[in-house]
């Protein structure tokens, strides 16, 4: 679908030399002499590569609808990550290295939603948190202030994370799938 550059929005997936972009940023320049443009940043969704484009407000360029579907986690397996739809029971594969640093959180039976451009997936989408458990925590420095400071940890998955010091192996803590962060002890 051809839209205007003065309607490009952030979040908005555009096909421009030959590569799917989302749009970032957006913003209108109008210099005192000549006319008025969008200058757009933009991420290549299959690369990650970022570009900074501008476009004449009059100048068409074509908008891209990405289909969106929650599908469950199975397994992972040579780089691969495989996930099904619920409702056909189709499984697609995406490589893990699509889904990046956060792709250690994915657990068996996860719903996640996964965007797709004509049948193939282009990104991954995990819940925002998950719960996992401590395995290996260091001990409590005596003299330490309990406000401000972290310990490491160990989470089941090998992931490294900075946790409180009275969380202790074993306690099952929420995690930010997004920078893989501590945010909560879970209530179980």
């Amino acid at each position: 679908m051809k839209i205007n550059a003065i309607d490009i929005k952030p979040g908005n997936v555009l096909e421009h030399q030959g590569k799917l972009w989302i749009v970032l940023k957006r913003d209108f320049v109008q210099p005192g002499k000549g006319g008025a443009f969008a200058q757009v940043e933009m991420r290549d969704l299959r690369s990650g590569i970022k570009l900074n484009d501008r476009f004449r407000t009059q100048e068409t360029v074509e908008r891209v609808r990405l289909d969106e579907k929650e599908m469950q986690f199975l397994y992972t397996e040579g780089g691969q990550a495989t996930f099904m739809d619920n409702d056909t029971f189709e499984q697609v594969s995406v490589p893990t290295e699509m889904i990046g640093e956060s792709a250690d959180f994915l657990r068996d039976g996860m719903i996640c939603k996964v965007m797709l451009y004509e049948g193939t997936p282009l990104s991954v989408e995990l819940p925002p948190s998950v719960v996992m458990q401590v395995v290996e925590a260091d001990p409590v420095v005596r003299g330490q202030t309990a406000s401000s400071s972290y310990k490491p940890g160990k989470l089941e998955n090998g992931r490294r994370v900075m946790i409180p010091p009275y969380i202790e192996a074993g306690t099952r803590i929420v995690v930010s799938t997004a920078d893989g962060s501590y945010m909560e002890r879970a209530k179980d």
